[in-house]
């Protein structure tokens, strides 16, 4: 049997690619699998500072236009970077097992976030990281920086930030985590849901796919992913809105954080529940949210995603 695997051709992007091959090859001996590097508009577009509304699929889009027209079986992605609506046709086939989910500091003199001396530039593109950081330093200068993970630390090797704020697991997958000064503490900088996890997009109607795709899923990752990206979807919010979610499995209990924060306004909350219900409670902790904050959807606040526009 042979599989053609779409991916982004990132460094990040193609190990990731690498592991579902390893593991789809040792999960069904005799499997071969293609991988096809597919340019996205995220990665066209370098000089551009995402915004709330630019759009959903900004680095998945073609990728999954590749996987319904038929050019490839399965599709590979950052499941942070997946709209919360899956295109018509389309699934999620499986959530491998997740990494550490938080952000990172890496900084140039080894300082922690809190010992950063005032003034400092910390270098992100995330609307999330950024508003999250500053409420606890107002005095730091968040700048914007985009590129790939080895990008983004040369920007700190060079001189050119004090700091720079990625995940974590991007840089486990690329071996790079000897340079990690910090993991931050979710109390201050609370993840994007689904950060840390690889998801696997497939066909509906292809169920020996499916089925092959099956047999790699972790379920206890894809329970957490699930409430959070629900929580996501019920709040309507764009992919760079300030929106924070992290959910934890606790033997029978699942408990999830989530946060919006905005200038002037803010909003946070905790619910918990059986794992079974993970949907039900993401979407439980979004309608606090959004009580707290006075609105029926984030569009209102003009932090929503787009409308479907397809692949």
């Amino acid at each position: 049997m042979k599989i053609r695997l779409g991916t982004r051709g990132s460094r990040l992007a193609l190990a990731q690619a690498h592991l579902v091959s390893d593991l789809l090859r040792a999960a069904r001996p005799g499997v071969e699998v293609e991988i096809s590097e597919i340019r996205t508009s995220g990665d066209r577009i370098q000089d551009v500072v995402l915004g709330p509304n630019l759009g959903q699929s900004f680095f998945t889009k073609e990728i999954e236009s590749a996987l319904l027209a038929g050019d490839v079986d399965i599709a590979v992605h950052s499941c942070k970077d997946l709209a919360t609506v899956q295109p018509t046709g389309l699934c999620l086939g499986a959530i491998l097992e997740r990494e550490d989910p938080r952000d990172v500091l890496v900084s140039a003199d080894g300082s922690a976030f809190a010992d950063l001396p005032p003034g400092a530039t910390v270098g992100t593109a995330s609307v999330r990281r950024r508003a999250f950081l500053a409420q606890s330093r107002p005095d730091l200068r968040y700048e914007p920086l985009r590129g790939n993970v080895p990008t983004r630390l040369r920007a700190v090797e060079e001189g050119r930030f004090d700091a720079v704020v990625l995940a974590a697991a991007g840089l486990e997958r690329l071996n790079l985590a000897h340079h990690i000064t910090e993991r931050m503490d979710p109390a201050v900088l609370l993840p994007a849901a689904a950060q840390g996890a690889i998801a696997i997009q497939v066909r509906e109607a292809d169920a020996d796919i499916r089925e092959l795709v099956q047999t790699i899923d972790h379920p206890s990752s894809r329970v957490r992913v699930e409430a959070e990206r629900a929580c996501l979807n019920a709040l309507e919010a764009g992919c760079q809105a300030p929106v924070g979610a992290l959910a934890s499995l606790h033997s029978d209990r699942l408990e999830i954080r989530a946060a919006v924060l905005l200038e002037g306004r803010a909003a946070s909350t905790s619910a918990s529940g059986p794992p079974a219900g993970a949907e039900a409670l993401g979407r439980e902790a979004a309608e606090t949210l959004l009580k707290q904050l006075g609105v029926s959807s984030l569009r209102e606040l003009g932090l929503g995603r787009a409308d479907p526009e397809g692949p």
